[in-house]
């Protein structure tokens, strides 16, 4: 078959070439390109002002300046987020990912706010991530492209978006494109991926990084060095034991962030600023006497090159482990502005250097390769804990990769990080991510029970005769059960089988009342329609009264009403579809179900 027949047989069937992207696609893949560029120099300059002006001078301060600073700086970054951010929330990296899982684009105000909240924290000393700030202004980019070209774009195309701006956030502050793909897509699960999203996160990505890079420089953040040779089952054997302790701290490091979070949120912001500013402080006074320089300030770059010499004393190693672990616990419960993959690849690092110690000291050191385990584990410790504490393992093993240039780390990398994964069972050190995506229908039943209630359902008085009760109900409305409502208050029930038990001549001088029977189960408007399925399932019934908080009865909930919910829902979604021609009339937030 030549070319020509072969083209025309392809537009005979199906209209024009399926080779071919269609105007959707370009637009779509366009649009992620200019998200990564501008993402890139958003984050350029971001870190331009942190990381390479800010931080670099606290370790050039005395000790006193310095060690007062982070208390300035969550000062800084509360005024920050409440005047510059409305009122915003410390939140960054979760921020991206309640607006995955919702379905809507980030508000633009809170951007600058917390962008000079996270200089504030990040810059005077806070122990946190640049990764925060930067993933939150890509997803908020990504967002705001999207409602900029919602005419051209299909409703699935806007979390697509927004997923390829987080990529584009990781891509451009750690120099590590193809981790910035794959932590975006993994981070909104703790156990699955982002579907439909991942050409536009390898396009905004890369040119992200080639923006940052162009303007920053291609240095690698971490000194981390490649290990030659094959590995020896022993090493390999100790990257599952250094999977497991990874897997453990980070568990610990979890449930700590949580409190600190937790803690954050109910202090009184001049409680939580001191107190957290005064743990700070001794922090920077205590490694400033163990190691000569305050090694508890800043993201923890310098903590990683001080960590890179493989003679430093094991007891320091482990002392700075802890007191790193600390001041960031203190830095979230001040209020901080930042991320915490930083944290946690620091953490792994210095775990790592634990392992690598230990191991030379128990005599397991190849004599051919005696700088073996110093540049393994540190890097198998990253790659375990980061994985592990975000619940991202492919994302913590790529980023090892990328950094140290060598596939080579793969194996033991992979192998500590399933480690780790089995010890971290349900934790995590974000708190809005789901277990996993949910199907069509279960993402129904997440909609409140007030999406499918019958508010018109017939009630009876608790007066009304028996007689008049089955005339009206049972016979005019075809109801089996009854709901019985005084002055709006739902009372209980009269089902049919207890009114048939009655002898008919009884009916005429018997009430309601006499037969009314209290439900043992009732839903709320606000309560889920999965939970009401679930209490459905537990009474044995396909119906459920619904009753609102004040005891006043709002309706009925069937199971046949849910399932038609559904089809209703469908159908509406497909006709909209058709009636845009496949073009996104609304912005991500208008609600649109459309899955990335």
């Amino acid at each position: 078959m030549g070319a020509l027949e072969w083209r025309a047989r392809l537009r005979r069937d199906h209209g024009r070439p399926r080779l071919r992207l269609d105007r959707r696609q370009q637009v779509l893949l366009a649009a992620a390109a200019g998200t990564g560029v501008l993402v890139g120099l958003v984050v350029a300059a971001f870190d331009r002002l942190v990381a390479g002006e800010l931080v670099p001078r606290l370790f050039d301060l005395p000790i006193a300046v310095a060690a007062a600073l982070p208390l300035l700086g969550l000062g800084g970054t509360w005024l920050a987020l409440t005047y510059a951010g409305g009122g915003a929330t410390p939140s960054t990296s979760d921020e991206y990912v309640v607006a995955y899982h919702e379905r809507r684009a980030l508000s633009v105000r809170p951007l600058a706010g917390r962008l000079l909240a996270g200089v504030a924290t990040l810059g005077l000393g806070g122990a946190m991530g640049l990764e925060g700030p930067s993933v939150y202004a890509g997803a908020t980019i990504g967002g705001q492209v999207q409602r900029r070209l919602r005419r051209l774009l299909a409703p699935e195309d806007a979390r697509a978006l927004l997923v390829a701006g987080a990529a584009a956030g990781v891509s451009a502050v750690f120099k590590a494109p193809a981790t910035g793909v794959v932590f975006a897509l993994e981070v909104p699960y703790r156990g699955d991926v982002v579907r439909r999203a991942l050409l536009p996160a390898l396009v905004a990505s890369a040119t992200a990084y080639l923006a940052f890079a162009a303007l920053v420089g291609t240095a690698r953040l971490f000194p981390l060095a490649p290990v030659e040779g094959r590995f020896r089952y022993g090493e390999l054997l100790a990257a599952l034991v250094t999977g497991l302790l990874a897997g453990l701290g980070a568990r610990t490091f979890a449930v700590v962030i949580h409190r600190a979070k937790h803690l954050s949120a109910s202090l009184p912001p001049a409680a939580r600023i001191l107190g957290a500013g005064a743990g700070l402080a001794g922090l920077a006074l205590a490694s400033r006497a163990a190691f000569g320089t305050p090694l508890t300030l800043g993201p923890g770059y310098a903590t990683s090159t001080w960590a890179s010499v493989a003679t430093r004393s094991l007891a320091l190693v482990a002392l700075l482990f802890v007191l790193r672990y600390l001041a960031t616990a203190l830095t979230v419960a001040g209020g901080g502005v930042g991320g915490l993959f930083v944290p946690l690849v620091v953490q792994g690092l210095l775990l790592g250097r634990v392992v690598a110690g230990a191991y030379d000291g128990l005599g397991l050191s190849s004599a051919s390769r005696p700088e073996a385990a110093s540049s393994l584990f540190p890097v198998i410790g990253i790659a375990a804990f980061l994985g592990a504490g975000y619940r991202t393992p492919l994302a913590g093993v790529m980023f090892v990769a990328e950094t140290t240039g060598s596939a080579r780390f793969v194996v033991p990398a992979l192998l500590a990080s399933a480690a780790a994964q089995f010890m971290m069972g349900d934790e995590s050190v974000s708190s809005v991510q789901q277990s996993a995506r949910l199907g069509h229908l279960e993402r129904r039943f997440e909609l409140p029970v007030a999406a499918a209630v019958d508010p018109d359902v017939s009630t009876a008085d608790p007066g009304l005769a028996l007689d008049e009760l089955y005339m009206a109900h049972v016979v005019g409305s075809r109801q089996r059960v009854v709901p019985v409502v005084a002055a709006g208050r739902f009372l209980g029930v009269v089902h049919l089988e207890d009114l048939l038990d009655v002898p008919r001549a009884e009916w005429a001088e018997r009430t309601a009342s006499d037969l009314t029977e209290a439900p043992s189960t009732t839903a709320t408007p606000d309560g889920t329609l999965v939970d009401a399925i679930a209490a459905m399932q537990d009474i044995g019934s396909d119906r459920l009264d619904v009753v609102d908080r004040d005891g006043c009865y709002v309706g009925e909930l069937r199971l046949s009403e849910i399932l038609a919910l559904d089809e209703i829902l469908r159908e509406q979604e497909a006709g909209g579809e058709e009636r845009l021609g496949g073009r996104a009339q609304r912005p991500l937030d208008a609600g649109e179900d459309g899955v990335a």
